[in-house]
């Protein structure tokens, strides 16, 4: 074969190669539903270790009431209250505004699905950024992604049921052959590299009734997009990444169970959840969770960033993170009791994104 022929045939192949890797990612989240589509992938490389945002707010445990006794480390892991399914994605630089309007376009009836809990699609963030800024903090060096899919299900058994089903399907590209082929191609040239699923069980669930549902046609969203500006934030995320030891999941999670939480009394709180990677998912591509990828995230949803802040400076974050005793303490005076010792390997890093494309049942999250 001729030089000249190769040079043009060359930029093909390097699509073929990433689609490649997006079709490895497809069987990860959806093995049933793409069992009738063949294909030879190498397997997904490990990804590597997670680059640290600085340390922007408290990290320190809780410290109320904790459990940390050799009886309470014997007990069983704490019950999951929903289960959460989460893609992460590189999006090419300048490629933003595209990739939210594939989301915005796509079909979808999710809201109308059985075990629906919530949705919203979320971009990375700095705090010091002005909203809907569109700046990201880390751009392409985070191998994990800087937007990700974000669903909450009822039960495990309503993700799995989506996940084997039409609706599945339908919004990934549709039942041919030729529709998933061109989502994948399309997909190539938006993104770097294949999406990343990650589930978890959702734990010490919290949330209000919202005041409001987003309009939704057929179970989706119907939001203008021109794929040049991004779009609106219609929530903010404050997530903390622990890295805790095998030997301390009982305990980490007994210290959280038995912490004091005023969340719901914060003006703007939508929803919580302590969220447990579950190991345990398996699927085509997905690569046993390494030491660089937390065992544990907190995963807050507030109105918008003014709220997060409003939580931030008030009493309700002082007394959750052991900063200043209560005022209860301060008459008896009790003395301020030093904060236990760390359960994790290392520090906490904190993530923050705006969520756009918000879709939540009447009952909320």
């Amino acid at each position: 074969m001729r030089l000249p022929t190769i040079a043009l045939l060359a930029p093909c192949l390097l699509l073929i190669l990433e689609c490649s890797s997006l079709v490895q990612s497809f069987h990860a989240i959806a093995p049933l539903a793409s069992s009738n589509i063949k294909t030879s992938c190498a397997s997904a490389a490990r990804p590597r270790s997670f680059s640290l945002l600085p340390q922007l707010y408290s990290t320190a445990a809780p410290t109320s009431n904790e459990a940390t006794s050799s009886a309470a480390a014997k007990e069983e892991l704490l019950k999951r209250d929903r289960y959460l399914a989460t893609n992460r994605f590189t999006v090419r630089p300048g490629r933003e505004a595209k990739f939210e309007k594939r989301w915005a376009d796509r079909s979808s009836r999710l809201a109308s699905l059985d075990g629906f809990k919530y949705f919203h699609l979320m971009r990375r963030v700095a705090l010091e950024d002005e909203v809907n800024s569109g700046n990201d903090p880390l751009g392409n060096s985070d191998p994990f992604g800087n937007y990700v899919s974000f669903t909450i299900w009822q039960e495990k058994k309503h993700f799995n049921a989506w996940r084997a089903g039409d609706a599945f399907k339908e919004a990934h590209g549709g039942t041919s052959l030729f529709a998933f082929v061109t989502t994948m191609v399309s997909s190539a040239m938006v993104l770097k590299g294949a999406p990343k699923p990650a589930f978890y069980d959702g734990l010490l669930q919290q949330s209000v009734l919202p005041e409001s549902v987003p309009e939704t046609v057929d179970g989706w969203r119907n939001v203008d997009a021109d794929g040049v500006t991004i779009l609106p934030a219609e929530c903010f995320v404050a997530c903390n990444q622990f890295f805790v030891p095998s030997e301390n999941l009982n305990a980490f999670e007994q210290r959280w169970k038995n912490r004091t939480s005023k969340l719901k009394e914060c003006d703007g709180f939508v929803s919580f959840s302590m969220m447990r990677r579950d190991v345990k998912a398996k699927g085509h591509g997905v690569s046993p969770m390494g030491e660089e990828e937390p065992t544990y995230m907190s995963f807050t949803i507030w109105k918008d960033r003014e709220a997060f802040n409003g939580w931030k400076s008030g009493a309700a974050f002082k007394e959750a993170h052991g900063s200043g005793p209560s005022q209860e303490k301060k008459e008896s005076g009790e003395e301020k009791k030093e904060p236990p010792a760390p359960l994790w390997s290392k520090p906490p890093v904190p993530v923050f994104y705006e969520g756009t494309l918000v879709i939540s049942s009447s009952e909320g999250a």
